[in-house]
């Protein structure tokens, strides 16, 4: 199961990263402040192909035209517009012989931002080296319109080591040195204005159990902008050394971070600060100055870290490697800010500096209500259906017919039902009232009964004489009946 830490995420502040993977796509992560600084995920370029993994990756980020150099695993090199994702040249490295092509891959790729600027054209300047060593140096011209022809100067190739293979490469902020290193190659400088090499690293001595060793550096990068004497690089052996080109050739300092290969590192702005990722997914931040670990960062990552870039305004630092997430992370407080899936092992990042978030704003503004109510109107769906056939219209026709008949029919009926439901309510009350008179009058009834004394009740039979001299039985009267 991967190792993750759940970390209540704040939000990121508004940026652009591109990222890149083993099956060449690349893809564009934006967080923006209307979004509550949540990336999402906005553009996707190219097809995923294994045969064109991103090697390497390097960008020149500046406001006008930038370009990004994308080394893929085919042997092609292409520069893309970081803006729409349109391919402005694709080039071929330079090989010496076929049968070195299939092993011999580009480690190490760099985009000059210094560029001469033409009336019809412009100049790009590239750096690219290979595993074995072979390095070139050539300058492209790259027209504005993409109809136009390309031509690229003869490169200039050299060799910076005899034997071992190149791991790492980096070039300095102000373009003027570059350093390599790699498994048996000791990290050396060279001069590329002259193409020569100015100074070799000396490999350690011997532990104290006079174990020695070997030589295997897996990532490099120099420690300040205006120096490039200083620079830091990692091991396959988990050891982080600091160097310093005027003091000695062996390390100045060195120290062990965790117990896996160190596959990362970055430098910050201040010059002082390395952040460092491995091979397990730890990410810390170090003082190189006195090697002490300033802290880890919250949230283990579920997978090796490939690739760390540090943003030149904003505090944040973006990472990614094998786990496939883009993560983003805030420098004072070490917290993840956010993170973002994309689906396949990621292999380099970069991050846009001059990405406006007001631009984007502007895009997403309201439509001025003349556009809002062309865009309300009622869309004609009789394009989208498919056609209907003419026997079922008919059918569907004859059965509304029979469907408005029958509502018809029903509502006669139901004023019918009215109707008779008064009637019946009238007769109810007519019925009602008569049983109250019948009350009335049985209850006067009783109270006469009442009134009569109890010796008038006894003899009910009377003996009446008549004129003859008979006497002659007279019977009670009855009570009147009352008809109910």
């Amino acid at each position: 199961m991967p190792r993750t830490t759940t970390v209540e995420s704040p939000g990121c502040p508004p940026l652009r990263a591109i990222t890149f993977d083993v099956l060449g796509l690349i893809k564009v992560t934006e967080a923006r402040s209307k979004q509550g600084g949540v990336p999402k995920v906005v553009e996707r370029w190219g097809e995923p192909d294994a045969s064109r993994c991103v090697l390497a990756a390097s960008i020149s980020d500046r406001k006008v035209d930038p370009l990004l150099a994308v080394a893929r695993k085919s042997g092609v090199i292409e520069l893309i517009s970081p803006i729409n994702g349109d391919i402005r040249v694709s080039l071929r490295t330079v090989q010496q012989t076929d049968v070195q092509s299939q092993e011999d891959n580009v480690v190490g790729l760099h985009l000059f931002k210094k560029q001469p600027s033409e009336s019809s054209s412009r100049s790009c300047t590239l750096l690219t080296c290979t595993t074995k060593g072979l390095t070139t140096m050539r300058s492209v011209i790259i027209p504005k319109t993409l109809g136009d022809s390309i031509s690229d100067d003869t490169p200039t190739t050299w060799n910076v080591c005899a034997a071992g293979n190149v791991l790492c490469c980096k070039v300095d902020e102000n373009e003027n040195y570059a350093l390599f290193g790699g498994k048996g190659v000791e990290v050396n400088i060279w001069d590329l204005a002259t193409h020569t090499k100015i100074w070799t690293a000396k490999s350690p001595p011997k532990n104290s159990l006079g174990i020695f060793t070997p030589t295997w550096f897996t990532s490099a990068t120099f420690l300040s902008k205006d120096d490039h004497r200083k620079f830091v690089a990692g091991t396959n052996s988990h050891q982080v050394r600091l160097y310093d080109m005027s003091a000695q050739r062996r390390p100045v300092m060195s120290f062990d971070f965790r117990e896996t290969p160190i596959k990362a590192v970055a430098e910050d702005i201040d010059g002082n600060t390395i952040y460092i990722g491995n091979g397990s997914g730890d990410l810390a931040s170090v003082d190189i100055r006195t090697g002490k670990l300033l802290g880890s960062f919250l949230g283990k990552c579920s997978g090796s870290i490939r690739s760390i870039a540090r943003h030149p305004d904003l505090p944040v630092i973006a990472s990614c490697g094998l786990d496939s997430y883009l993560r983003i992370w805030d420098i004072k407080s070490r917290q993840l800010l956010s993170a973002v899936f994309l689906k396949q092992h990621l292999t380099n990042v970069v991050l846009d500096s001059h990405f406006d978030d007001e631009e984007v704003a502007g895009s997403l503004a309201p439509l001025p209500p003349s556009e809002q109510q062309i865009d309300d109107d009622p869309v004609d769906t009789d394009e989208e259906l498919p056609p209907v056939d003419k026997h079922k219209k008919k059918k569907r026709s004859k059965s509304r017919s029979l469907d408005e008949n029958e509502e018809v029919t029903l509502t006669s009926k139901h004023k019918k039902t009215k109707k008779l439901r008064k009637l019946d309510g009238e007769d109810e009350g007519s019925h009602s009232a008569k049983q109250k008179k019948a009350k009335k009058s049985r209850n006067a009834e009783e109270d006469e009964e009442e009134s009569i004394p109890v010796e008038q009740e006894k003899p009910k039979k009377s003996k009446v004489r008549s004129k003859d001299g008979k006497s002659k039985k007279s019977k009670k009267p009855k009570g009147e009946s009352i008809e109910v």
